[in-house]
């Protein structure tokens, strides 16, 4: 694996991580995101979180890196129409105000994850693995 997708990985496993642990914790930090127009607000929180982690720890596993890339993949698409109504409503993000720019700074940004996760999962997924 490069630098590069060492460090793209690694950050985004990070962020994943800490996320997650973060909605396992503090859940009532994210109630306040959850578009009303979804059920079992705390449930999905909890989900998320849980996802988060076996994401953010499986794309550092080279065995389980290609699937877990997908996985996140998978979960920033899922996530991203409450990104939208979060920016829409000006709705606290983790508990912190966030200006407009900042709102929307936060939308492309779930691109660049999406691109990192992709990019960073793609090719040799051995334990020797050094492409």
């Amino acid at each position: 694996m490069t630098i590069g997708k060492w460090i793209a990985v690694g950050s985004l496993s990070a962020l994943l991580i800490s996320s997650g642990a973060l909605h396992l914790v503090r859940p009532e930090v994210y109630l306040p995101m959850m578009p009303p127009y979804l059920p079992a607000h705390l449930p999905l929180v909890y989900l998320s979180g849980v996802f988060e982690i076996l994401g953010g720890v499986g794309m550092l596993l080279p065995w389980t890196r290609r699937w877990a890339g997908i996985g996140v993949i998978a979960l920033l698409v899922a996530v991203f129409p409450a990104n939208i109504y979060i920016a829409m409503n000006d709705i606290p993000v983790a508990g912190h105000d966030v200006p407009l720019w900042g709102h929307l700074l936060r939308l492309p940004l779930q691109g660049v994850m999406i691109w990192m996760a992709w990019w960073g999962t793609r090719g040799r997924s051995s334990a020797l693995d050094n492409d």
